[in-house]
């Protein structure tokens, strides 16, 4: 029997393996058009092996946050949920809970999003449809009725209105005897990113950094176990970037943030320990993981060179991870329980300390009980019986991954250049810099898409046979005038002129910029104001954001 040559090198594995048709050639490239090789060996690994890569625990972090990872705690299963009301929310939190879920993550509808109320004119057609509505105290109340607030992390996904959402959450608790020093999770207040992708704003660049960098204050000396941003790389990929750019723009944000923090006078090992990060797993398998490998080395030197962290608290990327909605397709929607397994995975072997796997039917509606079902049972098979967790960084040391976590840092530096050459991130997405750079990104993906180059199953390959008909979710139609008529019955049942009193003085702070608005806030949810009055509150001094084209 003729045995199996020996593959020693490139050289030899490029000689003996057939060659790729030349369509494709294009797709083994990274962003900067450098070939991904067919073969890496120890030669690719950097000259300092050991100092790049390290241990497990320790800094550079590039192996993981912790020494033990998952052997002494599994990552926070934490499915993203809201629809319809409160109430409904409620049942599909506590549906979760009973199913072996180990946080809750909270949806909110576009209208809540962009700081509108559901009865306001431009809530038409929208509310309780992608999320949770959720317009005053009374419905956040209700969002979590019997659930123990000071023993479940909490997530909430909102970003230009974040403030107001977290006055009404810490009231909430305060009403039933819980302080926010008890209370523990995450509010996303991520504004940046909305500017740059998710297009969900209430007030111009400048002012809305000013009501991001008050939370962090009042969240350090006031919620020890709150993170009071995630900066968040997902809605910035699902807009269409690379992984390059979602690695770049994602921690330039967060360290624009500190910077705010420290020119507002706060020690950076104050606050820098409750910040948090929120990445996109897709498709391309060891890519995501060299993704986030390589976050937490860049995140680790700049917090310790660039700002002086000296607690290795304020050194930790600590991370949620969400699987690609973009990559799912509503044609033969069953291959989406594959996507989202590898997807989920990635995270995994990434190291996230969170995760969200997304449902199979999400590109057709919100997801039915059966497969969020199967959503969640794909974190616990991988958690389970895969034997994933059992060690840490298991790829730590493949010289494929060592070699492209090293080349993601590169790109990611070559990012922060042209950033800080236009003045800093707050002034590059003033003038649609990221904006722009997505958007080619973008038309490069879909035109690969289209042309056939990129192959995606169902699309535009392996497309013989019926799509099988599955059930969605339908959200009821009367739905929106029962949070209208809720929203009303508020501010009819409330001390009107106690409200407006709070309201008034909320704008008397809003002129003050060394005033932090959060206690003023937190005054407004007590006197039962709305949101979408607070927000008009702030508008008045802060003005509307209107986006110039990037295009």
């Amino acid at each position: 029997m003729a045995t199996r040559p020996r593959l020693t090198d490139a050289d030899t594995f490029e000689r003996e393996t057939p060659v790729r048709p030349p369509a494709r050639d294009a797709l083994f490239e990274t962003i900067s058009g450098e070939p991904v090789k067919p073969l890496y060996t120890e030669a690719d690994l950097p000259a300092a092996k050991d100092a790049a890569i390290g241990l497990p625990g320790e800094y550079p972090y590039t192996r993981g946050v912790y020494g033990s990872m998952y052997r002494g705690r599994l990552w926070t299963m934490r499915q993203f949920a809201g629809f319809g009301t409160a109430e409904q929310t409620n049942e599909r939190f506590r549906y979760l809970l009973d199913h072996g879920q180990t946080g809750l993550s909270t949806a909110f509808d576009m209208p809540s999003l962009m700081g509108h109320d559901s009865d306001h004119p431009r809530a038409l057609g929208e509310v309780g449809r992608e999320g949770v509505a959720i317009d005053s105290l009374e419905d956040m109340e209700a969002l979590f009725a019997g659930i123990p607030l000071d023993e479940v992390s909490v997530s909430m996904t909102i970003n230009a209105p974040a403030a107001i959402m977290l006055a009404f959450y810490i009231v909430a608790a305060e009403r039933r005897g819980i302080p926010s020093e008890r209370l523990a999770g995450t509010i996303q207040t991520d504004i940046l990113k909305e500017y740059i992708a998710q297009k969900e704003w209430c007030f111009p660049v400048d002012p809305a950094m000013r009501v991001v960098t008050d939370m962090i204050e009042w969240c350090s000396a006031h919620m020890p176990r709150w993170h009071p941003i995630s900066i968040s790389g997902y809605h910035i990929r699902e807009a269409g970037s690379t992984a390059v750019q979602e690695l770049a723009f994602t921690l330039k944000d967060g360290l624009t943030y500190v910077e705010h923090a420290v020119s507002r006078g706060l020690e950076v090992d104050d606050f820098a320990p409750r910040l948090s990060f929120f990445f996109n797993a897709h498709i391309d398998f060891f890519e995501e993981i060299a993704k986030y490998r390589a976050a937490r080395r860049i995140w680790a030197r700049e917090l310790r060179d660039t700002f002086g962290a000296r607690a290795e608290r304020s050194l930790l990327m600590r991370f949620h991870t969400q699987t690609a909605g973009v990559s799912l397709t509503a044609q033969q929607p069953l291959n989406n329980i594959v996507r989202t397994a590898i997807e989920a995975l990635a995270g995994v072997l990434g190291g996230t300390q969170s995760l969200h796997t997304n449902s199979f039917d999400e590109a057709l509606a919100l997801p039915t009980e059966g497969a969020v079902r199967v959503a969640l049972r794909t974190q616990q098979i991988i958690a389970e019986e895969t034997g994933v967790a059992n060690t840490t960084d298991p790829l730590g040391g493949s010289y494929f991954i060592e070699a492209l976590t090293d080349r993601m840092e590169e790109q990611c530096y070559e990012y922060f250049h042209k950033i800080d050459e236009l003045g800093g991130m707050v002034e590059a997405v003033k003038r649609g810099f990221p904006q722009r750079e997505i958007a080619d990104a973008a038309f490069r993906y879909q035109r690969e898409v289209e042309s056939g180059l990129r192959k995606v199953v169902g699309v535009n390959s392996y497309t013989e046979g019926s799509d099988e008909a599955i059930p969605i979710l339908r959200i009821d139609p009367e739905l929106e005038a029962k949070q209208i008529n809720r929203v009303k019955s508020v501010r009819e049942r409330r001390d009107d002129a106690g409200a407006k009193a709070v309201l008034d003085r909320l704008t008397d702070a809003a002129r003050d910029e060394r005033e932090n608005l959060m206690p003023h806030l937190l005054d407004a949810a007590r006197a039962d104001a709305t949101e979408g009055e607070i927000v008009q509150a702030l508008q008045s001094v802060f003005g509307s954001y209107t986006e110039s084209p990037a295009f």
